[in-house]
């Protein structure tokens, strides 16, 4: 079993809880609009991290990071990437790769700023995870996070962390 820490949207400012909230977990996900290096690095310097860039990220990001990240944790095979849409609104590029490469049984997901978990019907039940948005820009009322265990081949305990108002600042 694996305790992932997923968040997105962080656009340069990263939280000071989210340490404290992902202190338990193996390893963190961002799934892009990271914003700055430095958040990053925090993040790489914590615990172990994935990270893909987003539509925001520029410079050493894009050079570092990839668009798109698939991987297998546990006997869970992921796709992560930063504009994915949702299941009935999945932008083209997306359609596009789930007919070349099938579905993963978790595709995850920022960019809308708005929270939500679903199962795909169409694409052998995947598991599609956003996690919202963790900074304080955008329209989002509430900054969240995701945390989540994997285990053989499932994603189990699935917890939403409120980081609380998206006006509100460390």
């Amino acid at each position: 079993m694996i305790k992932i820490g997923l968040l997105s949207d962080t656009h340069g400012h990263l939280d000071t809880r989210v340490q404290h909230h992902f202190k338990n977990c193996n390893e963190i996900w961002h799934a892009g609009d990271i914003g700055t290096m430095e958040v990053l690095k925090t993040l790489e310097s914590f615990k172990k991290t994935r990270a893909v860039y987003g539509n925001i990220d520029g410079g050493l990001l894009r050079q570092d990071l990839e668009e798109d990240l698939f991987f297998e944790v546990e006997g869970v095979k992921v796709w992560m990437t930063h504009i994915g849409g949702y299941p009935g609104r999945f932008p083209a590029r997306i359609k596009k790769i789930l007919q070349e490469k099938g579905a993963p049984d978790l595709f995850i997901c920022g960019h809308s700023h708005i929270l939500k978990v679903m199962v795909d019907q169409q694409h052998d039940k995947m598991l599609c995870m956003n996690p919202g948005a963790a900074g304080k820009h955008g329209f989002h009322k509430v900054r969240t996070l995701l945390r989540f265990d994997l285990n053989n081949g499932r994603a189990e305990n699935l917890e939403v962390i409120e980081l609380g108002p998206r006006a509100k600042i460390d």
